[in-house]
Parts: structure tokens; sequence; C-alpha cells
């Protein structure tokens, strides 16, 4: 039985060893193509929360922008994208990106697509489901590619015992989660997924994270 144990232990860490991969192997051509500047694309919203798409859209900026990456403001890709019509991103998921780079001098354009967008008042939880697609707007290729479905817990705790401090905390629960702004599960997802993202030139770690560990290409995971 001892033998059993000890070769089962040794089989789990020999595998997760075997799994775990550096971002050089899962990402390479971040590494190849070295993008400097990311045009943000307006979100696709695949869900029936109808503002998901533009509240979402002003999340992404800081994140990459603390990756070490160049990223042209939100709000003049905004109207940019709405006076040329392409505030679509659907038509340029999988269609030619040389305009944003002649245009723009952007090296990179980011997609997200939103796939689910659910708020929990009783649990206390914002749940926030989205794709994110980095793409060369030289090669076309996609370079970067990660989804993540990550949950706000949003709960209250007074420290109260007993059914009354349970009540008390559920109130509290469903006053602080209805009055959160919904940019806060949006931040908090971008943050998450996107933490395995190699670093652009303005990032400390930038050339020096290749083999940092990369994290699976579907996350879930909740944080505070």
């Amino acid at each position: 039985m001892r033998k059993f144990i000890i070769l089962a232990l040794a089989t789990l860490l020999l595998s997760s060893c075997a799994e775990q991969v550096t971002r050089l192997a899962r990402y390479p051509k971040m590494y190849d193509e070295q993008p400097l500047s990311i045009v943000v694309m307006p979100p696709i919203n695949r869900t029936n929360h109808v503002e998901a798409k533009d509240y979402f859209y002003t999340t992404l900026y800081a994140p990459l922008c603390e990756k070490g990456y160049y990223v042209y403001s939100p709000m003049m890709t905004m109207e940019m994208f709405q006076a040329e019509s392409a505030y679509d991103a659907e038509l340029f998921l999988e269609g030619s990106l040389s305009q944003f780079r002649e245009v723009l001098g952007a090296d990179a354009a980011m997609f997200t697509i939103i796939k689910s967008w659910k708020r929990s008042n009783l649990t206390g939880s914002l749940t926030v489901g989205v794709e994110y697609i980095l793409r060369s707007t030289k090669t076309g290729e996609t370079i970067y590619s990660r989804e993540g479905l990550i949950s706000v817990d949003r709960r209250v705790k007074s420290g109260t015992g007993g059914l009354f401090g349970a009540l008390i905390d559920m109130a509290a629960t469903v006053a602080s989660t209805a009055s959160t702004d919904n940019v806060v599960a949006g931040r908090a997802c971008t943050m998450y997924v996107l933490s395995d993202m190699p670093e652009g030139k303005y990032g400390t770690q930038f050339n020096k994270d290749q083999k940092m560990a990369a994290g699976k290409a579907y996350v879930e995971a909740t944080v505070q």
C-alpha cells in the first residue's frame, strides 16, 4: 500500500511537471515579432448584457500598458472606429488588419469576445467570461490567445455570528454587489487572464520572461 501511494505521488509530480509550459513555448510568435504598440478593438459581445461592450472596452487599456505595451487611447480609437464604420470588430476578427498598421502604426490588435456576464447579488459575485485574441497587423496571425471565466467575490462578512449575523452579511452583500460598477469585474478578468502575457518593450521583464510558466489556454478563478 505504501509503495502504491509513493508511486501515485511520483506519477502526479511528473505529470504536473510535464504539463508546465514556458511562455516561449506557448507564445513563440510574441517573441518573434515583439510588438511594441497595440490597438484595442471594440469588444465582440455575445451576451444579452447589451451594455457590456462599451464599459468592458475601457478596462483593457491599463492592464496592457502595465504589461509594457504602448496602447492607443480608447477614446481616440473608438471615435475612429465609429467614423470609419469599424465599430463591429467581428468584421476584422479574421480579416486583414493592414489598415490599422498603415493608419495608426499599430503592431498588433487586441480582440475580445465577451461570452458571459452574470451578476448574483445574493451570493455576492460577478462572473465574466472573455476570450482574448491578439493578432499581428503585419502577418495577420494570432500571436497570443487565452480565455477566462473569472468571478469577482463581493461577499461582505461583518463578523457577527448566528442567524442575525448571517442576515446582516447577506443584506450587506446584496447592497455591495448591486452598487459595484461592472468595470470592476471586467478589469479583474482582464488582469487575471493576461497575467501570463509576455511583457512588451516598456516592461521590466521584456525578453526576460521566456522561461516563466505560461498559464492554461482556458482558466477559471475567483478573485477578490
